[in-house]
């Protein structure tokens, strides 16, 4: 799989060029952009992390059962790189750093463009 480098945009929001085709989905991907928008402009507030970290948590359970209820091949390798991101989320504290919000921006980014598009379709 050939990994492609999206730009971050700036204001970070999402816009259709994420729209992966589920309302559900896209709805989610919406919230994820919104909140790390939030914690950048709020980087001492415990509520927002814990809301971050519960939102990824439950978007990525609702996108792997719909991943292998449609039986898409790319599951496996979603699945390792959701449990990647949440083991890195899981360590952030706050006061939250550039460096934090910056990663979890471009990986939002990344993510979406590079692994979630690729179900496009198939679920």
């Amino acid at each position: 799989m050939e990994i492609k480098t999206f730009p971050v945009p700036e204001p970070f929001c999402w816009d259709e060029s994420f729209s992966v085709g589920y309302k559900e989905l896209d709805e989610e991907h919406q919230g994820l952009f919104k909140i790390v928008s939030e914690i950048n402009n709020n980087r001492n507030s415990a509520s927002l992390l814990k809301k971050c970290k519960e939102l990824a948590i439950s978007h990525f359970l609702c996108e792997e059962k719909r991943q292998q209820k449609a039986n898409f091949a790319g599951y496996d390798l979603e699945k390792k790189v959701h449990d990647e991101f949440l083991e890195v989320l899981g360590k952030v504290s706050c006061p939250v750093t550039d460096e934090v919000v910056n990663f979890a921006k471009d990986w939002l980014v990344q993510h979406i463009k590079n692994y979630d598009m690729l179900y496009k379709g198939k679920l």
